[in-house]
């Protein structure tokens, strides 16, 4: 398979139908998938090629690991040891109603390119699967400055254009909608944050599941996100909120 078949062409208006989409409502996850899936052009390729390229990279590829399997087992997830990176994944995740299989759900419906490369594909699904352990690892939650942050965050490890775009529709969206957090500086932080620590795609997260959540960070080279922590409970305050009334408006949609 030769590289020129592991980029992909960008679609612009593809990108703006999804944008309309999920500004409408911010919970349709496959319209993320179909932003990136539309901007990404060579900047997925760049960093799957860094990826093969790496150390910790050529390890996962090696071993064919896929990481969908540990991070949907529930049982194995609720035997590790408290306080482990597994253990505050399985909290994170099911603790907010989620599951594994949901960012999968919302994967396949928001992307229709895949690659005919096995090894791009095993990275592609890692990235996708991996998502909500980068939201525990870095400390950042699911309220509204949280995925922006977290998103952020992981434009400092691997620059994507399209994730780069969501950020910036998000910050906008936060500044209107939010005034009250800081959302520039918060986003900027992530960024930072993302540049200096360790590089999260080259991870066996597999291998790291029982390991204490505090040592994961301390290899990583992560530090606190103090403009973050200063607004969290704020932000997942007005998160509650607007869940609250977009429950409640479902509530009375027409059967």
């Amino acid at each position: 398979m030769s590289d020129s078949q592991l980029r992909k062409r960008i679609r612009p208006i593809v990108a703006l139908k999804a944008t309309r989409a999920i500004l409408k409502d911010k919970e349709d996850t496959a319209q993320v998938f179909r932003i990136v899936d539309a901007l990404s052009g060579s900047s997925y390729y760049k960093t799957f090629k860094q990826f093969a390229a790496s150390s910790g990279g050529q390890d996962i590829l090696r071993r064919r690991l896929d990481l969908l399997d540990p991070l949907r087992d529930r049982e194995a997830l609720a035997r590790l040891p408290t306080g482990s990176l597994g253990r505050a994944y399985l909290d994170f995740v099911y603790g907010e109603g989620l599951s594994a299989d949901g960012l999968v759900e919302a994967s396949e419906e928001g992307s229709q390119q895949r690659f005919q490369n096995e090894d791009a594909e095993l990275f592609r699904n890692r990235m996708r699967d991996s998502h909500d352990l980068w939201h525990v690892v870095t400390g950042y939650g699911r309220d509204g400055l949280g995925e922006i942050c977290v998103l952020s965050f992981g434009n400092g490890q691997m620059y994507n254009r399209g994730i780069a775009y969501i950020v910036l529709i998000g910050i906008l969206k936060t500044r209107r909608e939010q005034p009250q957090l800081p959302v520039w500086r918060a986003a900027f932080e992530a960024w930072r944050r993302g540049r200096k620590a360790g590089w999260f795609p080259a991870v066996a997260w597999e291998d790291w599941l029982v390991l204490p959540l505090a040592e994961v960070r301390e290899r990583l080279g992560l530090d606190e996100p103090p403009i973050y922590r200063g607004v969290e409970a704020e932000s997942k305050r007005l998160e509650a909120e607007f869940q609250a009334h977009h429950a409640g408006a479902g509530d009375h949609l027409p059967a």
